[in-house]
């Protein structure tokens, strides 16, 4: 069976609303594809549309060589996991598994195996017998995956599973779908989530919506490495977005020429400068910046410094032998010319300057 996701300029509308404007992506065979992107950017609405229960108003959806799109969602050879877990709290943790496989008429002599092997996949073997209610967070959200899988989709659809849970819980949840990845080789995955560090831990690539389009796609290390817009090097970790000015050697920034390659744009051309926070040395160096110490952050392993160069706020993360400079310090920053990416003007839009994150 050919797995994979194709969604050919499909929009969706409730009422006159667009909830999802023209999205063109490809979702290939055994791919983790993450939807990152803010409330009400679009990215649950398409992971509805792949499973059947919004109807686009226009484009054509496609898992594998099949059109879809007017299928019914049982008939879509999908499985879904949602935020809530959604188990049956009168079942026990083998019927709620077996749940999906009865709903399709599976045959009832395999429907027993293919549970066992569903459980082990998620570690949830020794459980069968418990009730929901007998389960941690993190337990019943295994269940609820171990639901999906036991249908054997080709694509398994992942609607912001981890949210629920705590911090620890989702840093191991991640871990065991990655493992399930690796296990599950040709299992397209679309994974639907507003946290950066999960799209960047668990997908192949990144599909980055805002305001109901696709604004961004690429691996996270392209999307982190080399932004190609603000949004995107904003919303993909965390960003020193700096409003500069081409000139013929690099650019000027706070009354200083920086060395950064400029590419192709024209002098005196407004930019905006990207550079991550943790690409930012304390000291004397190239591209030295100076400023005023306005906030400092511990956070174990470095601290996080708040700096204003000239009225804008520079973000660094520097290591824990440094210490802490005590707030109204005067000190100096530098980065590397290799650590900076020029975002055109185009791109940029408005509110260079900012750290987010």
């Amino acid at each position: 069976m050919t797995t994979g996701i194709r969604f050919d300029g499909v929009s969706v509308a409730y009422g006159g609303d667009v909830v999802l404007d023209s999205l063109d992506l490809t979702v290939e065979p055994g791919e983790v594809m993450a939807l990152l992107g803010p409330s009400g950017s679009g990215k649950t609405t398409a992971l509805r549309a792949v499973a059947g229960f919004v109807r686009p108003v226009s484009g054509r959806v496609f898992i594998g060589d099949r059109d879809v799109t007017d299928l019914p969602p049982h008939r879509r050879g999908v499985g879904m996991v949602v935020q809530q877990y959604a188990l049956f709290p009168h079942m026990r943790v083998d019927a709620n598994v077996a749940f999906g496989l009865k709903a399709r008429r599976a045959p009832k002599d395999g429907i027993a195996a293919r549970v066992a092997e569903a459980l082990e996949m998620t570690g949830m073997s020794a459980y069968a017998r418990r009730y929901p209610r007998e389960l941690s967070g993190g337990q019943q959200q295994r269940v609820a995956i171990a639901r999906a899988l036991a249908v054997r989709p080709g694509v398994l659809l992942l609607d912001e599973p981890l949210s629920a849970l705590d911090a620890r819980l989702r840093s191991d949840m991640l871990a065991e779908l990655a493992r399930l990845h690796r296990d599950l080789p040709d299992v397209s995955m679309l994974y639907v989530t507003h946290d950066q560090m999960e799209a960047l831990t668990l997908a192949d690539r990144i599909a980055l919506m805002d305001r109901s389009r696709l604004q961004d796609c690429g691996t996270p290390q392209d999307l982190y490495r080399r932004p190609r817009t603000e949004f995107t090097a904003s919303f993909v970790g965390t960003a020193n977005l700096l409003p500069v000015t081409v000139t013929g050697d690099g650019v000027r920034f706070a009354g200083a020429v920086l060395d950064v390659p400029a590419g192709t744009a024209a002098p005196g051309a407004p930019a905006t400068l990207c550079v991550r926070p943790h690409a930012i040395g304390l000291g004397e160096g190239p591209n030295a910046l100076r400023g005023k110490v306005t906030e400092a952050q511990w956070r174990g392993a470095t601290h996080r410094l708040c700096v204003d160069v000239a009225g804008h706020r520079v973000t660094a993360d520097v290591g824990e032998p440094h210490g802490t400079p005590p707030l109204g310090t005067e000190v100096t920053l530098h980065f590397a010319a290799r650590d900076a990416v020029l975002l055109p003007a185009a791109a940029a839009g408005a509110g260079g300057g900012a750290a987010h994150g």
